[in-house]
């Protein structure tokens, strides 16, 4: 490959003069120059017709990873086309679509839940979140988020990110944590960035990021305490299901779309309680018994489902003690499905999801 040719001129300034414009001229210069004409050329095209462009190809059938890549390459665009994909293409609340990294922090639809599933890899202790593409069980699915546990002393840590190869607190693409104490029975959840303004970083060492790495300062340095999962002591043994009680920061469905992706949460939406549903005792079966609706074939131990625990100060609140809210449940040895909605999000639902796994030595 011939290498590029390049003419320099410069002039050393005088002391207290300011140095003259440096003008480099060559191959390299000019694909630069072209690359900028062209992406001019695109942002120019006129926003109604821009946004039309955009809702066909939102629009073209591709309700599911991976069609939904062809919107996700309209925003990749230039500014003004990711300002018109924002404006055309919806939050999962209202869509259920997954589009977009920030999609996986805002709460799923109201009236049916997102579909997922989680790989485990018992070999390197690592996780794999999915995006179902069917109604079936478990499909190839799309890759959302991957986890892995680390012992650290006496507690347990569950690292999550956006690259399945790059497991880090360090990275770019790290998403929050997992943390639990010595038992397995109290976890702390963590998120990367701050749920709202104000919010402050934990102080202790052990959550912090990067320790004394030095890192780029673009990066945010911090965990943020976003909620709690306790499994409470089971008096009846092996006889008895898990009781679990979860306290979350879940992300406000009133914040625009735009400015949740441009920013963060402005506001703290307060806490959300939630615990799992009591099974019943089968008889016949002689075990506990949930209807998963087909979606969880195993019987086991970590099966849960998660409803809003009823507010005794608001009788209302008690009309959705049915609606399960996050149900996690194995399909075979190494497969579990995790279908969430609001006011969860698939990386508050991922992270309880987690917790479920390993031993429990007050519980168990």
């Amino acid at each position: 490959m011939p290498r590029e040719k390049e003419t320099m001129t410069t002039t050393t300034p005088k002391r207290g003069e300011a140095p003259e414009v440096v003008e480099i001229e060559g191959e390299g210069g000019d694909v630069q120059a072209e690359a900028e004409d062209q992406e001019e050329r695109w942002a120019r095209l006129l926003p109604e017709l821009l946004s039309e462009m955009v809702r066909c190809v939102e629009a073209s059938g591709g309700e599911r990873w991976p069609a939904r890549k062809d919107v996700v390459s309209c925003a990749c665009v230039c500014r003004r086309w990711r300002d018109a994909t924002v404006a055309v293409v919806r939050p999962p609340a209202e869509s259920g679509k997954i589009t977009f990294p920030s999609s996986l922090k805002q709460p799923g639809p109201r009236d049916f839940p997102i579909q997922c599933f989680i790989r485990r890899n018992k070999k390197n202790s690592t996780f794999y979140l999915y995006l179902g593409l069917t109604t079936a069980t478990v499909d190839k699915g799309k890759f959302l988020m991957a986890a892995r546990r680390f012992r650290r002393g006496p507690h347990t840590e569950y690292i999550m990110s956006l690259d399945a190869d790059d497991l880090s607190q360090g990275s770019n693409a790290y998403m929050g944590k997992l943390r639990s104490d010595f038992w397995g029975t109290n976890f702390k959840i963590y998120d990367s960035k701050p749920p709202y303004d104000g919010a402050k970083a934990s102080s202790s060492r052990s959550s912090r990021r990067f320790g004394s790495r030095r890192i780029s300062p673009q990066v945010s340095a911090g965990n943020y305490e976003v909620g709690q999962v306790s499994y409470k002591y089971n008096l009846l043994k092996s006889r008895g299901p898990r009781r679990m009680y979860c306290a979350l920061e879940c992300p406000s469905t009133q914040e625009t779309w735009e400015n949740c992706l441009k920013t963060k949460f402005r506001k703290p939406s307060g806490t959300t309680v939630l615990r799992n549903k009591a099974p019943r005792w089968h008889e016949h079966l002689q075990c506990w018994c949930l209807n998963f609706h087909g979606r969880v074939t195993v019987a086991s131990v970590k099966n849960f489902q998660l409803v809003a625990a009823a507010d005794p100060n608001d009788p209302a609140s008690s009309k959705d003690d049915e609606t399960v809210l996050l149900q996690f449940g194995k399909v075979n040895d190494d497969i579990f499905t995790m279908d969430y909605q609001q006011p969860l999000s698939a990386f508050q639902a991922f992270a309880i999801s987690l917790s479920s796994f390993g031993t429990k030595l007050a519980c168990e």
